[in-house]
């Protein structure tokens, strides 16, 4: 193989993806009429990061179901081909950009908004561009991976004047509402501590050590990209802000504690003995949105969960006091036999408990448990059904509360930068108190503005 075409490794492909400045596009453009959608009253919409989830959750489900509120105006990716067959998939006619002229597809689009569906380490620097060259933006969590992006978003979306949405879906499933229905209701009284176990289990978490997820400098570790929307979802719950983080976390499970690994498993010499093994080739959307875009940036989906390379905690503890004096504790663990959740609030008049799990191997009923039991009172027990759609419907919910105007939002779940940044604090502040071995304060990290407050 020459020079010219070999394959970028991973971190060639996320290197290269990375620069935003304007150059030359060598693919001829689609010309499009954006005029037509300020016409109808339509949003213009420009998305950059076209991988399974810009198109899965933002791409074809948007042209589907929101045609009449907007319009796509172009699509920007680092791998060409895939933005490629993402806009067949999505059956758009519009403009394709590489990542590094996406200053230039703002420029000559005009979009209103930009929805960053990125590798996460680039979630801030497009969502600062976006917003400096005049767009709101919608971004995908986590906001930010570091503390330097945290107050960089900050300050460029104070002097912009445009908005950040940061997607939290997970704020609309059905048993995320009740427990804030059930909190916001007093029934418990002050809140003294919380409790949230989360598992993933041997396909879901380990899907996400054969991606680039698996490497903290792209995702930040999961206790930013995955735990995000869980410390998202106690802020939210409890009004609360955090203030002293403290942290543990090992790589104890994939990486380097396996006897053998490959580069990736199509081709695999241990494939018959590995309980991991992956066939990507039977996946026909996987083959077309990874497999046949590969000669362009190198990046191969189906890693191995045994890379030596792999950083990412799969094994985790957060001990976090909030500014009111409650304290959470957190854990999650990527390799287990079953997923979900465990997750209870302990208060002055009593204790919420609930069980929240899917893909169970005895059972495929997805109902959440609750048990509210007040102090000397009998324990009250119930079941919330998971909802119907993406995630449960949280998508689709997120969605209208978004880009449906008029539509209400009496619970507040519709998130903005403040959340975002919050949110993945608390990963951050964690991962730094690994490293460190130390507590880490929250306001060490970032100056926030004076105005911010539940």
């Amino acid at each position: 193989m020459d020079k010219k075409n070999k394959p970028l490794n991973r971190r060639d492909f996320i290197a290269k993806g990375a620069k935003l400045s304007i150059a030359p596009l060598a693919l001829p453009l689609i010309k499009v009429n954006s005029a037509s959608a300020k016409a109808a009253g339509k949003q213009k919409i420009a998305m950059v990061g076209t991988g399974v989830r810009g198109y899965g959750m933002w791409g074809k489900p948007l042209v589907d179901n929101y045609s009449k509120q907007l319009e796509f105006v172009a699509l920007c990716d680092a791998n060409i081909k895939r933005a490629e067959v993402v806009r067949k998939k999505m059956n758009i006619n519009v403009p394709l950009y590489h990542s590094r002229d996406f200053t230039k597809m703002i420029n000559e689009q005009k979009p209103d908004t930009v929805i960053v569906t990125t590798t996460d380490c680039f979630h801030a620097p497009y969502t600062k561009k976006a917003l400096e060259l005049g767009c709101n933006v919608i971004s995908e969590k986590p906001l930010v991976t570091d503390a330097k992006q945290a107050q960089e978003i900050l300050d460029t979306e104070k002097k912009s004047g445009k908005k950040i949405t940061t997607t939290f879906n997970a704020r609309f499933g059905t048993s995320s509402e009740e427990i804030k229905r059930v909190i916001s209701s007093g029934v418990l009284g002050k809140i003294i501590s919380v409790e949230f176990q989360e598992y993933l289990d041997v396909d879901h978490g380990a899907s996400y050590f054969r991606r680039w997820h698996g490497k903290k400098r792209y995702s930040g570790s999961l206790l930013v990209h995955k735990a995000s929307h869980h410390f998202d979802q106690i802020n939210w719950w409890i009004e609360d802000d955090p203030d002293v983080v403290f942290a543990n976390g090992n790589v104890a499970f994939y990486g380097k504690n396996n006897a053998f690994r490959n580069r990736n498993c199509r081709g695999c010499p241990f494939a018959s003995k590995c309980d991991f093994y992956w066939d990507i080739t039977k996946d026909k959307h996987m083959m077309d949105m990874y497999v046949s875009c590969e000669n362009e940036d190198g990046y191969l989906r189906d890693g191995c969960v045994w890379d030596n390379e792999i950083d990412t905690y799969d094994s985790m503890t957060v001990e976090v006091k909030y500014k009111s004096g409650i304290l959470l504790n957190y854990s999650l663990n990527a390799f287990m036999p079953y997923e979900g959740q465990s997750i209870a609030f302990n208060c002055e008049r009593g204790r919420l408990d609930v069980r929240n799990y899917f893909r169970q191997p005895w059972e495929v009923d997805y109902a959440a448990e609750f048990r509210l039991t007040e102090n000397f009172k009998k324990t009250k027990t119930w079941t919330v059904q998971r909802g119907e759609g993406g995630h449960g419907g949280s998508d689709e919910k997120l969605k209208d509360l978004i880009f449906l105007q008029g539509k209400p939002d009496p619970m507040g779940q519709l998130a903005d930068s403040r959340a975002g940044v919050m949110s993945s604090l608390i990963g951050i502040a964690a991962r730094q108190a690994i490293e460190k071995g130390q507590p880490v304060q929250i306001d060490d990290l970032v100056k926030f503005p004076l105005t911010w407050g539940w």
